[in-house]
């Protein structure tokens, strides 16, 4: 006599549906509290951004409000064809370039300083960050005053010290206008470029670095071959992230010259478009050309930090 044991059933699998909807809640739950900051964010940068867009398609002036009507890309091409939105969109570039290049020479030769071992490096590195430190309006005025001024600023008085009363006195801004606004973003943004390089130095390997030394090359020889290369990634975030800051710079130019004697860059002539002419669309389609511009230097900034990143996990 065969006893035959009642066949048992094989529950059933979840179904897939039915499956995810916990994880779908999970993440939901995870990012629930990040919302409220996501729709500020949005609100706050995105919305404005927005409304600027689309009031760069309009022939408005705030003096004449009942004018208003759609004006296409007229705006634009003459953002780019008005001889005095040409100069300052030259005038930014070079404004920015060279602030970014001699800030970023400098600030190697001063990691180049400070990678090495000395008493009193952390007071150094201290004191040559301070410049960075220091709000934009106040670093411009300290130059204006305490350094440019002709009748008592600090170059003027060395000037006295050394050569008399008939030394030669230049009048810094009138005489060379742009370079005073250079030199005064070179000194504030050096101390950024040189932290950026810094950390590049200090990342290095120290035993290829001594292997070198073994095989006999020189300073300048691992300079060139094993520090400049392994810097390379760490330069080209100096410039994009210095680009993207200083292109939109309206605090020196404001401030020192008051956008006069040919030192007028894009920022400042679009607060001169909107506060003094009222043109509201013509200022607008010039930010939509700033911020479009700073978008591509950001996008290559972050694709640099992320290629950063990359090297660094794989080691």
């Amino acid at each position: 006599m065969t006893v035959t044991t009642p066949p048992t059933r094989v529950a059933a699998a979840p179904s897939r549906p039915a499956a995810r909807r916990p994880n779908r809640m999970r993440a939901w739950a995870t990012r629930a509290p990040l919302l409220p900051a996501l729709i500020f964010m949005i609100v706050v940068t995105q919305l404005p951004f927005v409304a600027t867009l689309v009031i760069s398609f309009l022939d408005w002036n705030s003096l004449y409000p009942q004018d208003r009507k759609f004006a296409g890309f007229s705006n634009y091409s003459e953002v780019l064809s008005t001889p005095e939105l040409r100069k300052s969109v030259w005038t930014t570039i070079l404004l920015t370039a060279t602030v970014v290049l001699v800030s970023l020479l400098l600030g190697l030769l001063l990691a180049l300083l400070l990678d090495r071992r000395f008493r009193g490096r952390a007071a150094v590195r201290t004191m040559l960050i301070a410049p960075f430190l220091l709000v934009p309006i106040a670093a411009a005025l300290l130059w204006k005053h305490v350094l440019f001024n002709p009748e008592y600023g600090l170059f003027n008085g060395v000037l006295r010290w050394i050569g008399g009363e008939g030394a030669v006195q230049p009048d810094w801004i009138s005489e060379m206008p742009l370079m005073a606004v250079e030199a005064s973003l070179i000194w504030q943004w050096t101390p950024f470029m040189m932290l950026i390089l810094l950390a590049g130095l200090q990342s290095r390997d120290p035993e290829l670095v001594e292997a070198a030394r073994m095989d006999g090359a020189g300073d300048w020889q691992v300079f060139v071959h094993i520090t400049l290369p392994h810097l390379r990634r760490y330069l080209e975030l100096g410039i994009l992230l210095g680009s993207i800051y200083i292109v939109q710079n309206f605090d020196a130019v404001f401030t020192i010259t008051s956008g006069g004697l040919g030192t007028a860059n894009l920022p400042y002539t679009i607060y001169q478009t909107f506060y003094q002419a009222h043109e509201n669309g013509l200022a607008s389609a010039a930010g939509v050309i700033v911020v479009i511009g700073s978008i591509i230097l950001a996008t290559f900034a972050l694709r640099v930090v992320s290629s950063l990143f990359r090297e660094e996990v794989s080691r």
